[in-house]
């Protein structure tokens, strides 16, 4: 059996962004597991996600060089989970809460990464 943070990164690499649903209550779970929190439900199966969601919080990191500044934000997937990102595309004092973004696979050195974009 393939570790489920392994295999949420090979589905990034092949530019997919999927996470995991119970087939039984039919709560989705981020980030990847081997039950479902809560219920222990071990029926998690790999679903495409809509990329949709929402800013929960943000905050900024600021820089020496205020170029290098970038935003640590908690996204609200409409599925339901809550992660941790950053949004490019926007200047990192115009991130709000209640921002809706959209999730973009980029790639960072050699490595898949899952970040956001205003919607």
């Amino acid at each position: 059996m393939i570790h489920p943070e392994a295999e949420w990164r090979a589905h990034l690499a092949e530019g997919r962004f999927m996470i995991q649903r119970s087939r039984s209550t039919g709560g989705h779970v981020f980030y990847p597991r081997i039950v479902e929190p809560g219920t222990g439900a071990d029926d998690l199966e790999w679903v495409e996600a809509s990329g949709k969601g929402v800013v929960h919080a943000v905050t900024v990191v600021r820089k020496k060089d205020p170029a290098d500044s970038y935003n640590v934000v908690l996204v609200d997937l409409a599925e339901g989970p809550r992660l941790m990102s950053r949004i490019d595309g926007a200047d990192v004092d115009a991130v709000r809460i209640g921002m809706d973004v959209a999730a973009r696979i980029v790639q960072e050195g050699d490595k898949p990464l899952l970040v956001f974009v205003p919607a």
